[in-house]
């Protein structure tokens, strides 16, 4: 089936729509998360292609100083030195309306205000030099977090309005997580590679449809994608399925559940398929290495020390990696499932997501191949619990949650510096570990401190009390993990009247109790259990197509 063959369906009451999302975007700059509002249907959404845009730009070694002249640098202060002989590039699909070379209505117009800045995707890719591991890491764009904007919590998407370097920061702050290089493109430079491709092909296995993006597969099968139908796939959060005994009506079929990880999962599945068809072109040929270099380049925007040396240095020795054969992860997060959004400090977020640990810890570990006792800012041990001091404060107001906390914090052998009380700011769900400064030593010991913490938590570089290290502000669901099992051995000397002295050792097992109040902690039933760190496709997802217009693998 081809695109041609697709019809088109009417536009539904786009003046609703619009009105619905209006918003959104931010006519004074940004500020759309401080409005309890639902998602605009313009709203663009830029699935990262950096991990092949990248390898296609650098091997276009004939024209070295024309692409790097194409290339827009931007200088970001909080990139961090790599260690290991690793990469982590930063990739991002920004939102921008004002920087694309021409406007279009149906994203949403700069001369109308539509001039909000996010990062819609962000994606990390893991370059390990040493053993040619790679792996694919992403950030939901609805997660909450202290420090997100410079002054303070917000989506995570929402730090680009602030520039790269506060994206940057947030992410290494927050999750601990070194960030070298950057790469940003928008959704003109999306439709560039795939039209310049020739298109691709995708096999849908039903009909789908999501009025926000306009997607619209009447039947299912294989079908021949260009940028503009390519941008309807991996903006779709919103979609409907068809199920067997559904009307034919689109407007009536039920939308999947978890749209902002739905839409990851086919993320993920795109860069597969876009992988692949430019591989099938052949990376060598001269022509289309060109015109999808020098199409690319003038929408790239990288940091300053992402030269096009560095670039081709990547792209000649990961050349031979299969992007099918990738890691692709994504933080586990529980979701705030309330009818009126989340609130906090007085305004209204919409839907929003938390990290959960220890899955985020443990997740990030395996990301960048390190074993939980690394500090993964700079690969070297984490300081022993006993040499990090701490202070407790109760976020929530539910009795006696700081002592408790605190408890559980000593018997893993913290050095408490004091316990004591805020301010609620409303329904606090997350658990926040405060450090100090961003130095390699105060990241460290906060993560020290996260790896014994277990609910709905985070890092985040603030201001810490009683001359502690480390402060722990508690939200709901938060509890400490017991110390490991140890053992304790007894050594038993025995007298013999005509054989002298005898020995023997007895090594038993030490059971660790903890003892918590129940009164100490809000189990809130408004958050879902814990996603999956890997997200399969679903029977509806796109894929890959196969020979002669069936299901790909």
């Amino acid at each position: 089936m081809s695109e041609s063959d697709t019809p088109t369906p009417p536009v539904p009451n786009r003046a609703g729509l619009e009105a619905l999302g209006q918003a959104v975007e931010g006519r004074q700059g940004g500020a759309r998360h401080r409005q309890r509002v639902k998602r605009s249907p313009k709203k663009i959404v830029m699935v990262t292609l950096a991990t092949v845009v990248v390898v296609i730009v650098a091997a276009v070694a004939g024209d070295y100083w024309y692409i790097n002249h194409l290339i827009h640098h931007v200088k970001i202060t909080t990139i961090t030195k790599t260690y290991n002989n690793a990469e982590n590039i930063l990739l991002v699909g920004s939102t921008t309306r004002c920087g694309l070379k021409v406007q279009d209505a149906a994203y949403g117009l700069c001369s109308q205000g539509v001039t909000g800045v996010n990062s819609d995707v962000v994606m990390i890719l893991h370059l390990n030099l040493t053993t040619n591991q790679v792996s694919i890491l992403s950030l939901p764009r609805d997660l909450f977090v202290p420090n997100a904007r410079k002054d303070g919590a917000n989506k995570i998407d929402a730090a680009l309005y602030n520039g790269p370097s506060q994206l940057v920061a947030a992410i290494q702050e927050d999750f601990g997580i070194p960030i070298n290089h950057y790469v940003e493109l928008n959704f003109d430079t999306f439709a560039d590679v795939v039209n310049v491709l020739g298109g691709i092909k995708m096999y849908f296995p039903m009909e789908v449809f999501d009025a926000y993006s306009q997607l619209y597969v009447p039947h299912p099968g294989c079908i021949q994608l260009n940028g503009k139908r390519a941008l309807e796939v991996v903006r779709a959060r919103h979609l409907q399925i068809r199920f067997p005994g559904d009307s034919t009506d689109y407007r009536n079929w039920p939308q999947e559940a978890l749209s902002d990880l739905a839409r990851i999962r086919r993320d993920h599945e795109f860069l597969k398929v876009l992988a692949d068809a430019v591989k099938a072109k052949g990376i060598v040929n001269p022509l289309t290495d060109q015109r999808l270099a020098t199409s690319v380049a003038r929408y790239l925007t990288v940091d300053q020390g992402l030269t096009t040396s560095a670039l081709l240095s990547l792209a000649e020795h990961f050349h031979g990696v299969s992007v099918g054969s990738v890691p692709e992860l994504t933080v586990p997060v529980v979701l705030v499932q309330t009818p009126e959004g989340y609130l906090y400090q007085g305004y209204y977020y919409g839907d929003v997501e938390f990290p959960i640990d220890p899955g985020v810890t443990q997740t990030v570990d395996r990301f960048l191949d390190l074993a939980p006792d690394i500090n993964t800012m700079d690969g070297k041990p984490l300081p022993a619990s006993s040499s990090i001091t701490v202070s407790v404060l109760n976020g929530t107001g539910v009795p006696n949650q700081q002592h408790v906390v605190a408890a559980g914090l000593r018997r893993r052998g913290f050095v408490i510096r004091g316990v004591g009380t805020a301010t609620p700011f409303g329904v606090r769900e997350e658990t926040v570990v405060y450090h100090a400064n961003n130095s390699a030593s105060s990241l460290a010991a906060a993560q020290t401190v996260l790896h014994t913490i277990e609910g709905p938590a985070v890092m985040a570089l603030g201001r810490t009390t009683g001359g502690a290290e480390v402060t722990v502000l508690t939200g709901s669901d938060v509890s400490v993990l017991a110390p490991p099992h140890t053992t304790s051995t007894t050594t038993t000397t025995l007298k013999r009247k005509h054989h002298g002295t005898a020995t023997t050792t007895t090594t038993r097992p030490v059971t660790q109790i903890t003892v918590v109040d129940p009164s100490a902690v809000k189990h809130d039933t408004d958050l879902s259990a814990p996603t999956d760190v890997t997200q399969a496709l679903q029977l509806w997802d796109p894929r890959s197509c196969g020979p002669n217009g069936t299901e790909g693998p």
